[in-house]
């Protein structure tokens, strides 16, 4: 009943994450033979460098084994015991490393976000009035950033606009807080800025991209999503001060400061990803492949988040499952019954993956409680996302006859893997 659990073999379409899962490139797979295997200095991670600071924009690269330990490091060098860390809607591994930190996430997404139905076209988006607030309550001397991510996983894959980003910038510069950015799906953001904000559809992604990033601090990055890679990270900043920290972490914890943790061939096929992944024709073929989902599951009228995000659908267990309380785990019974049925696999993002308060130790209970249909890229065709609808469809059909699920185990951190 944890579709984390089952092996690959046992699965027929693998809807899990579109982390670490797509297809890589005649080309990167042509990099991978290129790797310089120095353990210092490698001319890969140097190709690297430089496709980041192209691209994204920022001066000092530290390369990470994913994104889990670029948040670990920035995590560490920048949060002190008793901060405060503002973002648009939490993620499950950023929030626990920022605790483990000693910090507490404080939730600052627009409350469209909330609203499954709500066809607001940028719900990542951060509310100013509410940073006004908390800074009001704790102080900007207690917030070292704000953390945003686009586009936002936990909101549905719901991107954040430029408008906004400007805003941010303007905020954070007021009370000298600032602004880190989790860019692990941005590309994609920056597609939906040039596809529904005004004065971009004359823009490429790649210049979208660049100028967002260039109103933050510094980012960090999971390449195993929009770099088409299948294992891979990196954390990069402006500030020299928390390079210095980070790089000379990164040699504890990962490895040497020119590999951090991986190959030199996974640098290569990571440096060419980064080009690849930019490129308009891809993102409108990936997001295109998502949307087409969405509009099968829409035109029978089964919940789903609408509009249709980036890089998954998620389906609204809520809605799905109106008889089964959240205590009873409707998304994770939602993912399992799908698995039961058909042999796709899919993930839960409701309160399983909301975890327990650290304080009271009661489940915490978010608004929303979501399966998650994770597309990878450059893997399925659009007849396996028909198969996937005809699959989610004879569930709706039978749901009330569908009972939810009692936890009898869980592991102290991250329960939902």
């Amino acid at each position: 009943y944890n579709t984390f659990l089952l092996r690959s073999e046992e699965v027929y379409i693998d809807l899990l994450t579109d982390s670490g899962t797509s297809a890589m490139s005649d080309r990167q797979w042509s990099g991978m033979m290129l790797g310089d295997e120095a353990y210092a200095g490698s001319k890969n991670y140097y190709h690297l460098e430089e496709a980041v600071q192209k691209y994204y924009g920022y001066k000092y690269l530290v390369p990470t084994h994913q994104g889990r330990g670029a948040e670990h490091l920035i995590s560490q060098v920048v949060i002190k015991k008793g901060d405060y860390i503002p973002g648009n809607m939490y993620f499950t591994t950023t929030r626990l490393h920022q605790e483990l930190a000693g910090g507490t996430f404080v939730d600052v997404i627009i409350d469209e976000a909330h609203d499954t139905d709500n066809e607001h076209p940028f719900k990542g988006n951060v509310d100013i009035a509410k940073l006004d607030k908390l800074v009001a309550e704790v102080g900007a001397e207690h917030i070292p950033y704000v953390s945003i991510a686009g586009p936002v996983n936990m909101a549905g894959g719901q991107p954040m606009s430029m408008a906004n980003v400007k805003e941010c910038r303007q905020w954070c510069n007021k009370h000298g807080v600032k602004l880190m950015l989790d860019a692990t799906r941005m590309v994609e953001n920056a597609f939906f800025i040039q596809e529904r904000e005004a004065g971009y559809q004359d823009k490429s992604c790649a210049e979208i991209l660049r100028e967002f990033c260039d109103f933050t601090d510094g980012a960090w990055m999971s390449s195993k999503k929009d770099h088409l890679v299948n294992i891979g990270g990196w954390l990069a900043v402006n500030d020299w001060d928390i390079f210095e920290a980070a790089r000379n972490m990164v040699v504890v914890y990962e490895g040497l400061h020119t590999y951090g943790g991986m190959a030199g061939r996974d640098m290569e096929a990571l440096a060419i990803g980064i080009q690849e992944s930019v490129e308009d024709d891809h993102q409108r073929a990936r997001i295109g492949q998502v949307r087409y989902l969405g509009e099968l599951l829409t035109e029978y009228e089964i919940p789903i988040i609408q509009p249709v995000g980036g890089h998954a659908i998620f389906l609204n267990a809520r809605k799905f499952f109106p008889h089964i309380p959240q205590k009873e785990f409707p998304a994770q019974t939602l993912a399992a019954q799908l698995y039961l049925d058909s042999g796709v696999r899919t993930m839960e993002r409701g309160v399983v993956s909301a975890g327990r308060d650290p304080e009271t130790g009661d489940h915490r209970y978010p608004k929303l409680e979501l399966t998650r249909v994770t597309i990878p890229r450059r893997v399925y065709t659009q007849a396996h996302m028909d198969v996937v609808f005809e699959a989610i469809k004879a569930i709706y059909d039978d749901r009330e006859n569908i009972r939810g699920l009692e936890m009898v185990y869980e592991p102290e951190y991250l329960r939902f893997f």
